[in-house]
């Protein structure tokens, strides 16, 4: 590549990591939100123009900013390699439809609520929760897995035992898992679901406090407990991007010690592929130094009278 593209690629990249400008990107993405948000207004229509001008000189700065970013990258491909990248591109190329009376106005909107989402791109501490969620997701799903059976065995129960008490809550197993869904969520549960059972039967609670018991508490804190392990991990591999923290030292440890059993390895490797020159040369330094030691030898001695 020439020099002057470098110059500049070199600049842009500067460009792109100053905090300066990614706050200001930030602040443009809060602007963007609010102007959104404002158009919702009936109050606003006196100044629906002026939101109109400040909608497109949002894009425009969008625009200029995904091309600096863009050629701050030393080729398109590096760029279009991270998924976050993609997404920003996405975004705002969808936002360069116009807001006109036009059949794409609805659409044009609805795209210009997803720039809020890029705030997510810009702050490495959101990609690190969304990362952490999804990551969590299938794990997650055993969980809800033996939840379904919980659920299942439960409404099946509660629709022999109390199908007399409400038809409508429990006349079969589909009324009777949307009735415990409101019991998990503790949605006027004693009064419209717990009371009139235990008018019936006075020992119900018994089967409501174990069914609260198993959802709010065991699979409720397996769920959290899923989601803080991933985090964790994720947590883990930032601090590894950023080189900083604990665990960057602990690898930048392991990676020395890695580094010195390598050449050991070659060391010994090297030392038992050549014993003979090796042999050589010791007896040869002992030839050469066993002279030298007579030689010292006698004229230390000295005759004695």
């Amino acid at each position: 590549m020439s020099e002057p593209f470098n110059t500049w690629q070199a600049r842009f990249e500067r460009l792109r990591s100053n905090k300066f400008f990614e706050a200001v990107v930030i602040a443009i993405i809060v602007i963007s939100a609010l102007v959104i948000g404002a158009k919702t207004y009936e109050e606003t229509s006196r100044v629906e123009q002026w939101l109109i001008y400040l909608d497109t000189a949002v894009t425009i700065f969008f625009l200029i900013e995904i091309l600096i970013r863009m050629a701050a990258e030393r080729s398109l491909r590096d760029f279009f390699k991270k998924g976050w990248n993609v997404f920003d591109f996405l975004i705002v190329t969808a936002s360069l439809i116009p807001l006109d009376d036009s059949e794409m106005v609805l659409l044009a909107r609805l795209l210009r609520i997803f720039r809020v989402l890029r705030l997510v791109s810009m702050i490495p501490e959101l990609q690190m929760l969304l990362s952490a969620l999804v990551k969590s997701v299938p794990r997650m799903g055993y969980v809800v897995l033996l939840m379904f059976i919980i659920f299942y065995i439960y409404a099946a129960i509660g629709s022999f035992l109390f199908h007399n008490v409400d038809e409508g809550l429990w006349g079969n197993i589909s009324l009777a898992m949307l009735t415990l869904f409101q019991v998990a969520t503790f949605e006027s549960w004693a009064t419209a679901v717990l009371y009139p059972a235990m008018d019936v039967y006075p020992y119900a609670w018994i089967y409501f406090l174990t069914f609260i018991f198993l959802n709010a508490f065991i699979f409720l804190n397996m769920m959290i407990g899923i989601v803080l392990d991933v985090m964790q991990k994720e947590s883990a591999l930032l601090e590894l991007d950023n080189e900083d923290g604990d665990v960057a030292q602990m690898q930048g440890l392991r990676n020395d010690v890695r580094d010195l059993r390598a050449q050991l390895d070659r060391m010994e490797t090297a030392l038992a592929q050549s014993p003979s020159s090796g042999g050589a040369v010791s007896n040869t330094s002992l030839q050469n130094e066993t002279p030298q030691n007579d030689a010292s030898d006698k004229h230390i001695e000295k005759p004695t009278t």
